[in-house]
């Protein structure tokens, strides 16, 4: 009888093991779907506040969700015209001055112009193209040239689609919020319902007002950044004002690692002009003093009320534990945990 046991006790033990195995694998095939969608119920969320704004002004929720569906298509769909124009012009301008250049100078000028700027004994530049040319000659080379290429547009071709898809999600989630709330409230003990109502809803308002000054504060870095880059003539205002918006919806990082990005490129993009990208940098500079010091903290504590200290150790913990898709949600859910601390777990406590 023990035996019977414990081959029964093995078994299911050991189906226990496969079926948490397959459930890992599985979850790890849709790790882009589950993260579609978080970002869409994330964005839904923060979009509800300005739905419910709407509606306190007597409008029905069907036109407000319409409303503000049709203005956040409207903002895409700016982006985009705002970007790809110049980008298309900046880049034609690029190759026809290239084009140029290359027809006016030979090309041995070109070689000894490129080794004038760099010492010889540290860069041959001729040994440099006659490596290259030999890498081109070879079959395999190209072949695998010609894969990283396709990987490339694959990749740009994902993002988009995946741009699209979480789009139409948020879109889906926003009009239906409140009956996914009512869904997600069933499921609780009817004795417990109303306090978990409470603090879902509480935890909702906050979620949407942190977005909402994410939002605020990227798209000021985006238009403060266009307007520097506009002023100092700098490359691609507009692109490099986009980088700077998606930037700041990061928290914590977001905003240096887009700094970084763009002085980068200004500084390949106009090597002979130091002035512009020093300029750049030092705003950049002062731009994250303020924000870090006076705009963010006011943000934080207006619509979350976390601590900063919090603040930082749950952003570098959602990041390494999700990504961007952490660090964009770990202050709301540090909020979230705190609020149930405060309202659950303290009180328990001091009836004991």
């Amino acid at each position: 009888m023990r035996i019977h046991s414990a081959f029964q006790l093995g078994l299911v033990g050991g189906l226990g093991v496969l079926t948490a195995i397959l459930i890992g694998a599985a979850l790890g095939h849709l790790t882009t779907v589950i993260t579609y969608v978080g970002i869409a119920l994330f964005l839904a969320l923060g979009l509800d506040p300005v739905v419910v704004w709407l509606e306190r002004r007597r409008m029905p929720r069907p036109l407000a969700v319409a409303i503000v569906t049709i203005v956040v298509l409207l903002a895409v769909a700016g982006i985009v015209l705002a970007i790809v124009p110049p980008i298309v012009t900046q880049t034609s301008t690029l190759i026809g001055n290239l084009t140029t250049y290359v027809e006016s100078t030979g090309s041995q000028q070109i070689i000894d112009n490129l080794q004038s700027l760099i010492p010889k004994s540290t860069f041959k530049v001729q040994s440099a193209i006659d490596s290259g040319v030999t890498f081109l000659k070879n079959p395999a080379n190209l072949a695998g040239i010609g894969g990283g290429l396709l990987s490339v547009g694959l990749a740009i071709g994902n993002g988009v689609a995946g741009t699209i898809v979480v789009l139409i999600l948020t879109l889906y989630f926003m009009a239906s919020l409140r009956s996914m709330k009512r869904g997600l409230y069933t499921l609780v003990p009817a004795s417990s319902r109303v306090e978990f109502r409470r603090l879902a809803e509480e935890i909702s308002d906050s979620v949407g007002r942190y977005v909402l000054g994410q939002v605020a504060l990227a798209l000021l870095n985006g238009v403060c950044s266009f307007i520097v880059l506009t002023l100092i003539g700098a490359q691609l205002p507009a692109l490099f004002a986009f980088i700077a918006f998606l930037g700041a919806l990061i928290p914590l990082v977001g905003t240096i690692s887009a700094a970084a990005v763009i002085v980068a490129a200004e500084i390949a993009l106009v090597p002979g002009h130091p002035v512009t990208w020093i300029v750049l940098a030092a705003w950049y500079l002062v731009y994250m003093q303020l924000e870090a010091y006076l705009l963010a903290p006011r943000v934080m504590r207006r619509t979350v009320q976390v601590p900063g200290a919090l603040v930082v150790i749950a952003a570098l913990a959602g990041g390494t534990l999700l990504g961007v898709l952490g660090a964009l949600i770990s202050v709301p859910i540090a909020a979230a945990i705190l609020l149930v601390l405060r309202e659950v777990v303290v009180p328990r406590q001091e009836r004991r």
